[in-house]
């Protein structure tokens, strides 16, 4: 994760319960349609505790794989977990790349445009270091549509509390959009751009399964109730409940969809 967003993603434990376990099934759908060749060189920016970075390993069987994340702890999460010779991790940020020019074939990126405070600067870099005819591609939480996870949450937050809408990402993050998402790449003289709505199920066995992780502290949801009174958050809780579709044995199926964009660096004319 990236220097805005270092006091919402501090503890790699709380994120995993909280949005690892959906981004891990993004990440898979993500690189099959990515598609990169088998022994190619790869960069995951933002990688966090490694999840994109080991379906990577994992899927595509690349040559090597280079991790940068600016979160010390999230970083030693990723080594601990994914001993891969192929892999290793550098502390850096995505608008200032610790890395050599055309050193990657595949440069990625998994939910963290978004908190990024110069996108333009970002894929600059994601083009600089990629070689010519790369692929560069990212993905991006539907945060103020079909990312029911959050939605959810923040449309029974703003009901009881209107400055809920300041930690909603639905609102915060304009880029998470796929018009936005493609004039960035536009901008950036990427071609053959596509952009592709990446959808999972995200099923709860309870309520308490939804809830629990959303206090832990770390993510936007987390960071909103922890601000919150303790009777605040009970109206809160009550509120949110009864906004959920909950089965007959208390299960809840919701969507999560993520915004998926792909682009190649042209080949130099001669």
């Amino acid at each position: 994760m990236q220097a805005e967003s270092k006091g919402l993603w501090g503890a790699s434990d709380a994120y995993e319960r909280y949005m690892g376990r959906w981004s891990r099934k993004v990440a898979a759908q993500f690189l099959d349609w990515v598609d990169v060749p088998p022994g190619a060189r790869w960069v995951d920016i933002g990688c966090g505790t490694a999840v994109l970075t080991a379906a990577i390993v994992e899927s595509r069987q690349p040559s090597s794989v280079v991790g940068i994340d600016t979160s010390a702890t999230f970083l030693e999460t990723a080594r601990h977990e994914l001993t891969d010779p192929r892999v290793s991790f550098k502390q850096g940020d995505a608008q200032s790349l610790p890395l050599q020019d055309t050193c990657a074939d595949a440069v990625v990126s998994g939910l963290v445009l978004n908190f990024v405070p110069d996108k333009d600067a970002a894929i600059a870099e994601m083009v600089r270091v990629s070689s010519p005819g790369g692929i560069i591609a990212l993905y991006v939480w539907d945060y103020a549509g079909h990312m029911q996870i959050m939605r959810r949450f923040f449309d029974a937050a703003a009901a009881l509390d209107q400055s809920a809408r300041e930690f909603d990402d639905g609102v915060k993050a304009p880029i998470c959009r796929p018009t936005p998402l493609r004039s960035l790449f536009e901008q950036a003289g990427l071609a053959d751009i596509v952009v592709k709505a990446i959808d999972i199920p995200a099923a709860f066995d309870s309520f308490d399964d939804y809830w629990t992780p959303i206090l832990g502290g770390t993510g936007s949801a987390p960071k909103y109730c922890a601000s919150l009174s303790e009777s605040a958050r009970e109206r809160l809780r009550i509120e949110v409940q009864s906004r959920l579709p909950i089965g007959p044995d208390g299960e809840i199926l919701l969507a999560a969809r993520a915004w998926g964009i792909k682009g190649r660096l042209p080949l130099p004319t001669t």
